[in-house]
């Protein structure tokens, strides 16, 4: 572990490099319960015949793919663990004591340490982490484990972890979880290995995903409803899209539109969308399996929650407020008995909801305020569709490409506003949680998440909630049209449906976040920053001497790293993209594939950049990830909901079904489109919204609009027609069936498959029973070493249970030298 501070010297940043000797580290290891390996060693239970035999044939057809490191967690043999504990020091296996503690779990300690540690010079202040926010310090990290390009064959973990895992080179191979976990903490693990799992299961999703895709492209030529609109003896003769301008038009021109609808709007979408459904479940209960079985490898089984130190701005909050009712507690003391403010003195030192309120009210209204922007943003690009198109179709030349030229630019609008608006809310929800000043680091992350993830969340999904579920259904009809302003008109969908709008705005703005935000910015941002501290540390001028600068210490090379700030970056845009491959996936079944191919490049990226540009973060112990997993497992459970409405409501699955089994003669879609086609007369368009100079062939005396509504020769011209009540119907009970199917199938999944995997569950039941039993054996030969009698060896038995004692306890010879060294710049705690 290394403290800097900075000095107004020349000499610059001062180094403070902190050692923990053996007794420090087993002291504060009984302290925080670290779990250590015993001398006990024992087979873990094999699997049966069958289930060998396959698992064997596997481990040989991946081991290319398996990295060369080396491997715990498959090993068939593993030692007992038990919490350290300086009175049983019998129990472990010691060869040496400087090795016994990996350098993750003595950084650990040391910052253990710090963090308690009270300053008295700094008005008391409480750990590392307030002398940091106070400026005192400039940072405080371990240190890597050495270079990881440097030539010759010495092999670190840092070296290897780039060999093996972070170079993109190694894409097509597993992730060393267990070399990751011992590098940088369980916390770390635990990531990489979700995210490995998580793009490991958007293989088969991918796979589905380009079979429905072909199975699209496989019938486009016997899609009943795409053909009828382009025959072109079908004469469909459509209402004019906008007023004055536009003229009447014929249906079968639009038969691009609808053949390539037909790649997304098939049969085969309602069943990826199930399958997506279960994907998600089945992935989160894997997901609880691999955690648990990862836990028991890596003894965090039993671990309880360790006790979290304040944050320094809860601190300062609490010093202030202390300091503000001082000199009226002693006004008030003065008269009146001490015992009658004892209950005052107890909530002094914390921060009441009174004293919260004011922040609590600030993030209520941030949110909905930013809430409201985003709002206000996505109807501001609407507007923009609706003038722009209004004033393309005034010109001849450009009018005939008005929709496709509206939906490519507007969905290039909305990317760069998500890009700008994500950089900004992430901004923003770090000053709303720390005006709330919550106490601990977790409930600050916890909280950070949460509101990140809402302004996130309603900033990536705005534009397409509006094209899935709104766009198209307040236009009215002809004749009576729903103007925006004055003499716009709200937008239209395609004839062949919103979905394949829905389908071209998912795949930019998923495209878009992932090329842009998640690669670029990862990989150009650091590379810049380190670019300019390179050209800053040049321009400063240097009074080191030639030797130093030729081979500086690793402290020196961590400090021009980037400082570690957490997981939540990186957590989030893989949640973010979680939600473009389960909520509209039945617009866009290749969602899946472009994910797989994002993660493949993502997993090394992270890795590099955690290996190569980012000191080394503190190892942090936890059993599982926290709150992503309800975030994860809410967005499952969204989507089903989200892709039931879709394929209801935007698609026309439900509309065909009807026609087909309730209106058709003859069984098939045959006349489909023009039971979707509702009579006009075109003498009764308002005044002024005519087709000027219509060079149409023929005089039009009825034009046709996609709505199911009354004939105008009908008593109830243009009411809602008796299909559309029907249709609506069929939709609403599609909307509950799905969900509930889907739902009951998720929960059917949920309890066939265990959180706990079966072996992994016999294995701890074993494990007890084996530590009691190991417990048992030791104390009884420590015991009989001490009762058995030997007159002729006395000196030997004495010197045995010296020997023994020695060990057991730390040795107090040692403490003052260590006490000597803690002025110098190596320091030892």
């Amino acid at each position: 572990m290394v403290s800097t501070f900075g000095e107004s010297k020349t000499q610059g940043s001062v180094f403070v490099r902190i050692h923990a000797p053996w007794q420090v580290l087993a002291r504060e290891a009984e302290f925080l319960k670290i779990k250590v390996p015993t001398k006990k060693m024992y087979e873990i239970k094999s699997e049966g015949c069958i289930a060998k035999k396959f698992n064997e044939i596997l481990q040989k057809l991946s081991s290319p793919l398996k990295p060369r490191v080396p491997e715990h967690s498959n090993n068939r043999m593993k030692n007992l663990s038990y919490p350290f504990s300086r009175e049983k020091m019998y129990l472990y296996h010691i060869q040496d004591k400087d090795t016994f503690f990996d350098n993750a779990t003595r950084s650990r300690i040391v910052h253990e340490i710090l963090k308690r540690t009270a300053c008295a010079r700094a008005n008391n202040t409480m750990g590392i982490n307030s002398l940091i926010a106070n400026s005192i310090y400039d940072a405080a990290y371990p240190l890597h484990d050495g270079e990881y390009d440097s030539p010759g064959d010495d092999m670190n973990d840092r070296k290897l972890l780039y060999q093996e895992w972070a170079r993109y080179g190694a894409f097509y191979k597993f992730q060393p979880i267990d070399l990751i976990r011992k590098y940088f903490g369980e916390k770390i693990g635990l990531y990489f290995a979700w995210l490995g799992l998580y793009t490991a299961f958007l293989i088969p999703s991918s796979v589905i995903g380009v079979i429905v895709f072909l199975y699209g492209c496989a019938t486009i030529e016997e899609d009943i409803p795409s053909k009828e609109m382009c025959d072109q003896q079908n004469v469909f003769i459509m209402c004019p899209l906008c007023d004055k301008s536009c003229d009447y038009w014929n249906l079968s021109s639009a038969c691009g539109t609808a053949r390539a609808s037909h790649l997304f709007d098939n049969p085969a979408t309602v069943f990826f969308s199930i399958f997506m459904a279960l994907w998600a479940t089945m992935f989160l209960e894997n997901w609880k399996r691999l955690q648990m079985r990862l836990g028991y490898f890596w003894d965090l089984t039993g671990i309880e929650e360790e006790e979290e130190h304040s944050r320094p701005e809860y601190e300062t909050k609490v010093r202030e407020k202390m300091l503000k009712k001082s000199d009226k507690l002693v006004v008030q003391k003065l008269g009146t008995n001490m015992t009658e403010h004892e209950d005052e003195d107890d909530d002094e030192d914390k921060l009441t909801w009174k004293d919260r309120f004011p922040g609590y009210l600030i993030n209520f209204v941030s949110i909905l305020f930013m809430i409201a922007l985003t709002f206000s943003i996505v109807f501001a690009v609407i507007v923009y569709r609706i003038t722009t198109a209004a004033a393309l179709s005034l010109n001849k030349d450009t009018r005939s490409n008005v929709r496709v030229t509206v939906t490519a630019t507007a969905v290039i609008i909305n990317l760069v506003v998500i890009l700008i608006l994500d950089e900004i809310y992430g901004a923003v929800a770090k000053w709303l949680t720390q005006i709330e000043v919550p106490k601990t680091e977790q409930t600050f992350e916890e909280r950070l998440i949460l509101k990140a993830f809402l302004l996130k969340f309603v900033n990536a999904y705005s534009p397409i909630f509006y094209v899935a579920f709104f766009k198209g259904r307040f236009v009215g009809r002809p004749g009576s049209y729903v103007y925006v302003f004055s003499g716009y008109r709200m937008e239209e969908c395609a004839p062949g449906g919103c979905l394949m709008e829905l389908c071209i705005q998912l795949s930019i703005i998923m495209l878009g976040k992932q090329l842009i935000q998640n690669n670029i910015f990862e990989i150009g941002v650091p590379k810049l920053k380190k670019l300019f501290r390179k050209l800053k540390d040049e321009t400063e001028p240097e009074e080191t001497d030639s030797a130093h600068s030729k081979h500086p210490e690793q402290w020196d090379l961590d400090y021009s790293l980037e400082p570690y700030t957490g997981l939540t970056p990186e957590y989030m845009e893989m949640i973010i993209q979680f939600g473009f491959v389960t909520l509209f996936v039945a617009s866009f079944p290749l969602a899946p594939v472009f994910a797989l191919l994002n993660n493949v490049i993502e997993v090394r990226l992270d890795a590099k950049k955690f290996v190569t540009e980012l000191r080394r973060p503190d190892a942090v112990r936890t059993k599982d990830i926290g709150i992503w997993f309800d975030i994860l497992s809410g967005i499952g459970k969204f989507s089903v909901i989200s892709n039931a409405f879709v394929i209801a409501i935007t698609s026309d699955f439900i509309p065909r079904l009807v026609y087909q089994y309730f209106y058709s003669h003859n069984g098939t879609l045959h006349g489909f489109v023009n039971h979707t086609l509702s009579f006009f007369n075109v003498s009764q368009l308002k005044e002024g919204t005519q087709p000027e100079n219509s060079q149409f062939d023929q005089e039009v005396q009825f034009c046709r609009f996609k709505d199911y509504r009354e004939p105008p020769w009908a008593p109830n011209p243009y009411e809602f027609s008796k299909q559309y009540w029907s249709i609506l119907s069929a939709r609403l009970a599609f909307v509950i069936i799905f969900q509930n199917l889907v739902m009951f199938l998720s929960v059917l999944v949920d309890w066939m498959i265990p959180d706990i995997p079966t072996d992994i569950s016999d294995q701890i039941k074993k494990e007890k029973s084996l530590l009691v039993d190991f417990f048992l054996k030791e104390e009884h030969e420590k015991l009989k070493l001490i009762d058995e009698p030997a007159p002729s060896s006395q000196g030997g038995g004495l010197q045995s249970r010296r020997s023994r004692a020695a060990s057991s306890a730390p040795s107090s010879q040692s403490q003052p030298g260590s006490l000597a060294s803690s002025g110098s710049q190596h320091t030892s705690v």
